[in-house]
């Protein structure tokens, strides 16, 4: 091959070459003679049907074929062999979690709703007076030797049984601090048994047998002056204070009235009014 020869094929390999219109080759003239062109529209230089083979053995494998769908359309696809995998594929429907349940409320702490009735409102009051937020768990601040439950998830045997191992300590309990005689003699008259829960309904029935000693049933059949049953009722919890403004108990084993003789008034009036 000549010189120039030499040259030629070496500024045709660094020009860009056109791309083929129309069936129009790209050099009509070849610089090799035979009236041959270099490179025509109808054989491009890289086939793509068929991969490049280099001392027999193919340079650039062939690609496996797209994946398809169920009906033979070709799909995206991240990772080749995955179908219907695809880079901006939509993330799978989430489940929506069903909204949750409002709390239950622990009426074995907080006691059932009692009817707004005048009974009731007074045990609410003298709930105030005796337990303060404790309410059916409360126990007596000074007892040192607490019940190992709470007193709504015992037995009424098994508050007999803190009081007998815990001696000479005070051991009011409940959220009308019944003290260890008088919540034996309510339970005998109510008939509960040993056996049975200290829950806030049956610390209401010994309540409600308290108020009636009281004479509850008298005074609202305007037979008892008010001011004489809030008296009486000062006579049972040393928390309420009798007509001095004082406890019944007050400076007996530490007692005093909790709430004043004006409250104590203004509240019985309210729950009476008519």
């Amino acid at each position: 091959m000549s010189l120039i020869r030499w040259i030629a094929l070496g500024i045709l390999t660094l020009l860009p070459l056109p791309v083929a219109s129309q069936g129009v080759s790209i050099l009509q003239a070849s610089l090799f003679g035979g009236g041959q062109p270099l490179l025509t529209s109808a054989q491009p230089m890289l086939p793509t049907a068929q991969p490049m083979i280099i001392s027999g053995q193919p340079l650039i494998e062939a690609r496996a074929s797209a994946p398809e769908d169920s009906a033979g359309r070709s799909v995206a696809s991240l990772f080749i062999g995955r179908a219907g995998s695809s880079l901006l594929a939509p993330y799978p429907a989430r489940t929506r979690r069903p909204p949750e349940a409002p709390p239950v409320a622990r009426t074995d702490i907080i006691g059932p709703r009692r009817a707004a009735t005048q009974a009731g409102m007074v045990l609410d009051l003298i709930a105030q007076a005796e337990a303060g937020r404790a309410g059916y768990d409360a126990v007596q601040h000074g007892a040192r030797l607490r019940p190992a439950k709470l007193p709504t998830q015992m037995t009424l045997q098994e508050v007999y049984d803190w009081i007998a191992a815990t001696p000479g300590q005070p051991h009011a309990i409940g959220r009308y601090q019944f003290i260890p005689s008088t919540l034996k003699r309510l339970v005998a008259i109510v008939g509960a048994q040993p056996t049975d829960r200290f829950s806030p309904a049956l610390q209401d029935r010994l309540a409600d047998q308290l108020l009636a000693e009281a004479g509850l049933h008298q005074f609202q059949a305007g037979e008892l002056p008010r001011h004489a049953f809030m008296n009486n009722l000062a006579k049972i919890w040393a928390g309420l204070p009798n007509s001095t403004g004082k406890s019944h108990y007050h400076g007996y084993a530490g007692n005093r009235a909790t709430m004043t003789w004006a409250h104590f008034d203004t509240q019985m009036a309210r729950i009476f009014a008519g």
